[in-house]
């Protein structure tokens, strides 16, 4: 039998603290065989699926205000911005690629054997925050596309929500690759709406090339400004290092350099081509946005509820508010799938604890529906936009600490071996770090502290503040 083989994390030298434990997803992992001597074609058709799952996380609900609201102010100018985050994003989710593969670890094993077990505790409280926060804003876009379509309340909407623990379970019987062929339909779904909503808003196909030229007035302009970094902010989501480092293991590729080698270069090939459909969705957003409302005076349109009203009209287009909803619903529900197994990967990984996936499912909706029903049962359903901004304010407050280990680990030799990162790669992706960091300690500064304090800091740097 070949289960003790795959039941223990291979050990790299002596550089961790601790031994390997169990290996991630056991029940999952390397279930899907990669034929060794097919065309490039077979293979690369074998190593694709995970960077859809992971993609899902670039355009979940949570993504959508800060496009709506970049398009509508702005017209197609901050769609640079949704490239350059992109890139940041294809450059980290390669890195993970190479963790996993190269160690045999997912993030959250690699924090576990590495660090001792007070931060480990810390780190792991702090992305059961973050895929919280992430499951709430599915949650609440789930249930906006609910009331949108069918006029169900947002307190009923975030309730119902909680069946999707069913299909999630059910899907997980049928094998992994059941769970990445739902994931990839439903983002065709979304790409096939945005793509109709495209042909109804007829943008300027000369103004969403120059949107993609980056300039000097993005950082001159304060408001602009301001709405990239909420852009960048939300983009890279934290739970998908995580994830991405685990999933990557479900191919039975060679235990051996060569097969190390192919197995990267495949999956980072998967999750390039998976991240650009979603520079193509979250860049549709802002086209559709700016296309309808930034020349028809409707520069303040920020909600999703507001965007669903009036695209019909402004369109002529009976069809286009509909279409919005449904892919909005579509996003919503994908991004549940990937949330369950990012839970499960971390608790796992950080803990070397399992629970069932039905009980750990259920916990973490519970944790995102019920400050869902109270702050819209207290507050009324206009604060359902507040409630996926804090969702990503939460979501910043973990990035940084699930990108320094990524970037610790896949840098050290003793780790890695002959996959350590290169010079350029550490200086690339260091500075791609400190970016993230960065800015979202700002929009963390700018959410929570009061406007003299802001001020203040913003006259010492030199920076222009938000409006």
């Amino acid at each position: 039998m070949a289960e003790p083989d795959i039941a223990i994390t291979p050990e790299s030298r002596v550089a961790w603290r601790r031994r390997g434990g169990q290996v991630s997803l056991p029940e999952v992992h390397r279930s899907i065989v990669v034929p060794g001597t097919a065309s490039f074609w077979r293979k690369l058709i074998a190593f694709s699926g995970p960077g859809f799952l992971v993609a899902v996380g670039y355009m979940d609900p949570g993504n959508w205000a800060t496009d709506l609201a970049g398009g509508a102010r702005f017209g197609y100018t901050l769609l640079s911005v949704i490239m350059i985050s992109n890139l940041m994003a294809i450059l980290l989710q390669h890195l993970c690629i190479k963790l996993g593969v190269a160690t045999g670890r997912d993030l959250a094993q690699a924090c576990r054997d590495h660090y001792a077990t007070p931060t480990v505790w810390f780190l792991w409280i702090l992305c059961e925050v973050a895929i919280a926060a992430c499951d709430l804003a599915e949650v609440v876009g789930s249930a906006i596309g609910l009331q949108l379509l069918f006029g169900i309340p947002l307190v009923w909407g975030c309730i119902i929500t909680a069946l999707d623990v069913l299909a999630v379970l059910y899907l997980q019987t049928k094998g992994f690759r059941y769970i990445e062929a739902i994931v990839i339909t439903l983002i065709v779904m979304i790409g096939g709406c945005f793509a109709a909503e495209l042909i109804f808003s007829k943008p300027s196909v000369t103004g969403i090339l120059a949107g993609f030229v980056p300039g000097p007035h993005i950082v001159a302009n304060q408001g602009m400004l301001y709405v990239s970094i909420g852009i960048l902010g939300a983009t890279v989501m934290p739970h998908n290092l995580y994830l991405h480092s685990s999933i990557v293991q479900t191919r039975k590729f060679e235990q051996t350099p060569g097969g190390r080698r192919e197995a990267i270069k495949f999956a980072t090939i998967d999750s390039s081509l998976a991240l650009m459909f979603a520079l193509f969705i979250n860049g549709a957003i802002l086209v559709v946005s700016a296309a309808v409302f930034h020349w028809s005076g409707h520069q303040d349109v920020a909600e999703i509820q507001d965007a669903y009203k009036l695209l019909s009209p402004l369109l002529g287009v009976g069809a286009a508010s509909i279409v919005f909803a449904v892919a909005l619903l579509a996003s919503g529900q994908n991004s549940t799938l990937t949330g369950t197994l990012a839970g499960q990967i971390v608790m796992e990984g950080f803990l070397n604890f399992r629970i069932t996936p039905w009980l750990r499912r259920l916990i973490t909706r519970l944790i995102a529906i019920i400050p869902a029903v109270l702050v819209i049962s207290i507050f009324g359903e206009g604060k359902s936009t507040e409630l996926l901004i804090a969702s990503q304010v939460a979501l910043s407050m973990q990035l940084g600490f699930a990108v320094w280990p990524l970037m610790r680990f896949t840098s050290e030799k003793a780790k890695m071996g002959e996959f350590a990162n290169h010079l350029w790669i550490r200086i690339l992706g260091w500075t791609v770090a400190w970016i993230i960091i960065v800015l979202n300690i700002k929009l963390l500064l700018d959410t929570f502290s009061p406007d003299s304090v802001l001020k203040a800091l913003y006259h010492v740097f030199g920076l222009p503040g938000p409006k």
